[in-house]
């Protein structure tokens, strides 16, 4: 039995309905608060280690400074310089050109600063899949699709604080067709793993539909399909599941005219497990009382299991040929 938990950055819950989203609002869904960082709306680079740590931004300690994931290990050096010679303002506008015009990723702290910092996280004494959480890298040289694409969209996704949302798209309709891909490749690794049967929990991420959203405030056809789209690959994983499995989905915040909102979604197959997290900082606490009180002890595909009659025929074959 696996609990799967597809991360959807961006999902918002004024968006969704049952009737056209069946698979974005499984059974159940509900709208849950969110917590802004210090630039004044969510941010991703703190909200999703809150999700799976159950703490706040103050108390696992990544931050945003105005905006900039500045205290990246990629950007430690120019941090500690920076503090001492550069106003927040300077720091922030500099961060935004690394990101936007070298291969700098934001979101890449090492699973090793957890661990330095005695921070437990819904992984920990679970066998457990990561798969693309920002700012929970297993494996520093380990890239996705995902991953190659953020790095290198160039103008198709380039930083304009004079922007609604931020950012302008030189091409809006092929950086759609890439944000795409980028989630169909997401949970055909959730997928993959789910299907594995080696896993309690199995949680994936993907910043898809975030990206889209930010550049399509002045076309919202286009925010709208990207909506039907990713609730038919969601479709594909529920297709997945059987009666042992449950599916969450959970987001950081919303995003509706360019800009993060200020409240997240959940959706479960199975509503109890979505009974209590009325925020973001309830969702680690929720998926691992799950794990906790019901058996999800992984289990190895059928033609790898061997039942218990043919297992004695096989010992009493070896006795009589003298193996045993």
């Amino acid at each position: 039995m696996t609990v799967v938990v597809f991360g959807i950055d961006a999902l918002d819950p004024d968006l969704v309905d049952p009737d056209q989203h069946p698979n974005l609002t499984l059974e159940t869904h509900d709208r849950i608060e969110t917590i802004n960082s210090s630039a004044g709306e969510p941010s991703t680079h703190e909200l999703w280690p809150t999700i799976i740590t159950g703490l706040s931004p103050e108390e696992h300690g990544l931050k945003l400074d105005d905006g900039v994931a500045w205290e990246n290990p990629v950007l430690n050096f120019g941090s500690t310089v920076a503090d001492y010679f550069l106003p927040k303002s300077l720091q922030t506008r500099i961060g935004g050109w690394l990101l936007t015009n070298t291969e700098t990723d934001a979101f890449r702290t090492n699973v090793t600063y957890y661990e330095k910092n005695e921070l437990s996280t819904v992984f920990d004494g679970y066998e457990s899949k990561a798969i693309g959480i920002p700012n929970y890298v297993v494996n520093p040289n380990e890239e996705d699709r995902e991953h190659q694409l953020r790095r290198q969209m160039g103008d198709l996704f380039a930083r304009d604080g004079d922007a609604m949302g931020g950012h302008t798209s030189s091409d809006p309709d092929q950086f759609y067709e890439l944000c795409m891909e980028m989630s169909m490749i997401r949970l055909a690794r959730i997928r993959r793993a789910l299907r594995s049967r080696q896993h309690e929990l199995v949680f994936g991420y993907t910043s898809g539909l975030d990206l889209i959203g930010h550049v399509s405030y002045d076309r919202p056809a286009l925010q709208g399909r990207a909506y039907e789209e990713l609730d038919e690959f969601v479709g594909e994983l529920v297709s997945d599941l059987d009666e042992s499995n449950e599916l969450v989905l959970v987001s950081d915040h919303g995003l509706q005219d360019g800009l993060h909102t200020e409240e997240a979604m959940v959706a479960a197959t199975k509503p109890a497990m979505i009974e209590k997290i009325s925020s973001v900082l309830d969702v680690c606490e929720a998926i691992e009382f799950e794990l906790d009180h019901t058996d999800h002890t992984p289990t190895p595909p059928s033609d790898q299991r061997t039942k218990l009659g043919d297992s004695d025929k096989v010992r009493e074959q070896l006795e009589d040929l003298g193996y045993l």
